[in-house]
């Protein structure tokens, strides 16, 4: 499939309904409203390619770009492109969830991940945590070094409050991923949330969320769910 079949097939799957949760969540036209589920067959027919990933995301159609996501080779992928990417993601759903997730199959996801978060920019930090969120949710524990995971949940700590709204949203997934997903520090990651608190979030146009940490930890050690990693990252 090239390029102008895939947008065709996108754009039959749009609806104005799901457009207008897009719409509501940060998207912007272009765009066709298009159910991430449904996104699956065409990207079974496609598999990896990253090159026709290139060709979509660049077309700032956010349909595009997150199936872009979908058929991206990571291990094609630079340290470059990952920057030409995030500097085009224009809100969360792009920046956490197409870029970050991408980012962690790569083996310099933290490397990056790590110059997002000392960016100072609120969705370059928001993709840089929510990153080693997936790193968290998806590699064994050792691959990941315990005094820096802590070093970061001491900096989530200190500056979580002070901080962009969408980044507090993705500071307050990594508290809970640690505390859920990385068992070495399930208990620095609890007392962590605790000590947070209440992570008010604000959006326009809509009411307040406030993000509790602490409780969503809970659930999970009620669940038995601690120590819970994913098979796959992305779709």
């Amino acid at each position: 499939m090239d390029f102008e079949m895939v947008m065709k097939e996108l754009e039959a799957l749009g609806t104005e309904r799901i457009k207008k949760t897009y719409i509501n969540n940060g998207a912007h036209d272009p765009l066709f409203g298009v159910a991430t589920g449904k996104m699956k067959p065409i990207a079974k027919k496609i598999k990896k390619n990253q090159a026709l990933a290139e060709q979509l995301y660049a077309s700032g159609n956010y349909d595009a770009m997150y199936f872009a996501g979908i058929i991206a080779d990571p291990t094609e992928m630079t340290a470059e492109d990952f920057e030409r990417w995030i500097d085009k993601a224009y809100f969360y759903m792009l920046s956490d969830y197409v870029v970050a997730v991408t980012l962690s199959e790569t083996d310099f996801a933290q490397v990056v991940a790590d110059k997002w978060v000392a960016s100072g920019e609120e969705l370059k930090m928001s993709a840089g945590w929510s990153c080693y969120c997936w790193l968290l949710g998806n590699r064994p524990d050792d691959e990941l070094s315990k005094s820096k995971i802590a070093d970061m949940l001491n900096q989530v700590e200190n500056t979580i409050h002070d901080s962009p709204d969408r980044t507090k949203s993705a500071m307050n997934n990594f508290i809970y991923t640690v505390g859920v997903s990385y068992l070495p520090l399930h208990e620095k990651a609890l007392e962590t949330a605790k000590t947070v608190g209440p992570v008010e979030v604000k959006k326009d146009k809509k009411k307040s969320s406030i993000l509790l940490a602490s409780e969503n930890i809970q659930k999970d050690i009620d669940r038995g769910r601690i120590g819970f990693k994913r098979k796959h990252v992305r779709c």
